[in-house]
């Protein structure tokens, strides 16, 4: 069977990132790649979303922008601008075609189906498949959308709702969350933080349809495309293995307050990029420790205080957005953070902190 300088587990968003960064920066012109993904052919299955706090490959695949958004809680409305770190979303369609095509014309890069089909005793792994399949009991952020087209024009295409937690809750954090991207069509997802073991609160396209028909009053709508997942909010093991590091997920690349991933991928991509030659002995690349430690006291208050999550994120935007987007983006000060923790409720931060 034939061997390969550096195999890379998963043809997903972090396996295609790291491949594209790789190839062009011409880094696989004299070695070769193997990417092992079961699937057989790439076709839309997710959006990504980001604020936009450096550039990335990705430009031309953006569907759409915003410099405005909202947030809800029952009878209350906060509008924010975002003009700085504008919101971004992310065709995966465009995204899987863009560097499909450019892989296609390294001759030095392969795909594969199984592991079994190749040789992996002389290469350096980069696995981004999670082992998670023990772990319902954790906190997941798990979601559903449709992308909907109405006859009429309906939206408001400048400005999208991050989060609206006028719904019913069922002892959880529940929120909705509409991304415009014309007059007449848009993004609509049903969001939940629980464990996954509650099957009760996974009827996901009645909670879409219903929230369609009597939120936002919109009746005659058709469905272009059905966006399910789920996104581990607990630390993954992620120690380094001789001759193998994990990315994405797998590599601890999910800020675990949020579940925002894509930018984390894109700056682990540059940095495995720019240390390829001696990887073995690089540093790993882990996001700031600051974040786990805020992240995981958060988690705590809001696995015990479901009910009040909403009213939390709120406050939250109390914060000027530059510092709330820097916060939730990984890229915050220390003077930001301690606004963050202001406007936090101190005495349920504090009993999960000791």
């Amino acid at each position: 069977m034939k061997e390969f300088d550096y195999i890379i587990i998963g043809g997903g968003c972090a396996g295609l990132s790291l491949a594209y960064e790789l190839n062009l920066h011409q880094k696989l012109k004299n070695k070769t790649l193997a990417i092992i993904e079961p699937r057989d052919n790439y076709i839309k299955d997710k959006t990504w979303s980001f604020w936009k706090i450096f550039s990335h490959n990705f430009e031309d695949c953006i569907k759409k922008s915003w410099n405005n958004f909202t947030i809800n809680i029952p009878s209350h409305t906060k509008y924010i601008e975002c003009n700085s770190t504008p919101y971004q979303t992310i065709d995966s369609g465009l995204f899987y075609e863009k560097i499909i095509n450019s892989l296609n014309q390294n001759s030095n890069i392969y795909f594969f189906k199984n592991m079994n089909e190749i040789n992996t005793h002389n290469s350096f792994m980069f696995n981004s498949v999670a082992d998670v399949t023990d772990d319902e009991d954790n906190l997941w952020q798990h979601f559903s959308g449709f992308e909907i087209e109405t006859n009429k024009d309906f939206f408001d295409e400048e400005i999208f709702n991050l989060m609206d937690f006028d719904c019913d809750q069922k002892n959880n954090v529940h929120f909705f969350y509409t991304l415009p991207y014309s007059k007449k069509s848009a993004l609509v997802e049903t969001t939940w933080i629980s464990d996954l073991k509650n099957t009760s609160i996974q009827d996901y396209d009645d909670q879409l349809n219903q929230y369609i028909k009597n939120n936002l009053k919109i009746k005659d709508y058709k469905i272009n495309f059905k966006e399910l997942g789920a996104i581990p909010l607990f630390n993954i093991n992620n120690n380094k293995k001789n001759n193998q590091i994990n990315i994405g997920t797998s590599g601890g690349m999910t800020r675990l307050s949020t579940g925002y991933t894509f930018l984390n991928i894109q700056e682990h991509s540059k940095y495995i990029r720019n240390n390829l030659d001696n990887i073995q002995s690089a540093n790993l690349f882990t996001l700031n420790k600051k974040y786990e430690f805020l992240d995981n006291i958060f988690l705590k208050v809001l696995k015990n205080n479901p009910q009040d999550m909403g009213q939390i994120f709120f406050k939250m935007f109390n914060c000027s957005s530059e510092t709330v987007i820097n916060f939730l983006s990984n890229k915050s000060s220390v003077l930001e953070d301690l606004s963050i923790i202001s406007k936090m409720p101190k005495l349920k931060f504090l009993k999960e902190l000791f």
